[in-house]
């Protein structure tokens, strides 16, 4: 009798190591403790977990097709030679007077460019190939993985128009004016309003499915933005872009600094960011509720 409840308790084993033998009410619990496979060492998901896995992702895109990160700088850059040369020829010196404004407008451009790709476009490719419902399945929800991923872009971007900034000021023989920190909070924010849209033109996508030719002829529409007349026109700074890139162009021309602006150019700033974000938002989450009901979230 004895002898059978030292048994029940435990049983040691050759190596010596004390076992817990299946009539332990606590053996369980300790192996869920002990093992890393078991129930209680499984631990939710949090957003760190999701960023995280969206920048590493982008990171193993970049690294493993290099080739297209390097064509996106080639065909950018083979653009800007012909509207610096061919402008040359024609404007002559009156393209030369313009040319630090030309180039950061540019740089604004190629940021803007990426920033609403990285939403609306991977969208598109995702109901193609018919991963949309693994965005849909997640527990973060569908709206914040989209938005993390066009983050993710938008670091990326940042990166190559870095390096196409610098063959444009090698090409022109320009010199700018260039301080981190103002460039990537006045360009961070200006290009976030561009989020906004690309979320409304993601979610559009959703619902109506192909759409890319409209959603490219808007990405030129961002030069007319960027070119807007913010100062003979002030109702054009609540516009997205317009009123970023006339700061940028005063930070990267005339040199002027973060805390040089007043507060209400960087509340204006700030504002209409968050105020196109949330109306891409808005619009996205409509499409995609509608497209639920009508039941083509995931049809192509």
């Amino acid at each position: 009798m004895k002898r059978s409840e030292e048994s029940g308790r435990t049983e040691r084993s050759a190596n010596g190591r004390t076992e817990r033998s299946p009539s332990d009410p606590n053996a369980s619990r300790a192996s869920g403790r002990g093992d890393p496979g078991g129930f209680d060492s499984a631990r939710p998901a949090t957003y760190y977990h999701l960023a995280r896995a969206v920048l590493y992702r982008e990171y193993l895109i970049f690294v493993r097709y290099p080739a297209d990160a390097i064509g996106g700088v080639v065909i950018a850059l083979f653009f800007f030679g012909l509207l610096f040369f061919g402008g040359r020829m024609v404007a002559g010196e009156a393209l030369t007077d313009s040319i630090e404004g030309i180039i950061v407008g540019y740089f604004l451009w190629t940021l803007s460019v990426g920033a609403y790709s990285s939403i609306s476009n991977d969208l598109g490719s995702e109901l193609q190939w018919g991963t949309l419902e693994r965005h849909i399945m997640t527990p973060f929800g569908f709206a914040p993985v989209a938005l993390l991923k066009g983050v993710a872009k938008v670091i990326r971007t940042f990166l190559t128009s870095a390096v196409i900034l610098a063959f444009m000021l090698l090409i022109s023989g320009t010199a700018l004016r260039l301080d981190p920190l103002t460039i990537l909070v006045v360009a961070g924010l200006a290009i976030t309003s561009v989020l906004g849209l690309g979320f409304a033109a993601g979610g559009i996508t959703v619902l109506y499915k192909r759409i890319g030719n409209w959603l490219n002829l808007l990405q030129f529409g961002f030069i007319l933005l960027i070119s807007a007349p913010v100062f003979d026109a002030p109702w054009t700074r609540v516009l997205p872009l317009a009123h970023g890139s006339a700061l940028l162009q005063r930070t990267m021309v005339d040199g002027v600094r973060l805390w040089e602006f007043t507060p209400a150019e960087l509340g204006l700033l700030a504002g209409v960011a968050v105020g196109y974000l949330l109306a891409g938002y808005a619009v996205f989450h409509f499409a995609t509720r509608r497209a639920r009901r009508l039941g083509v979230l995931g049809d192509y």
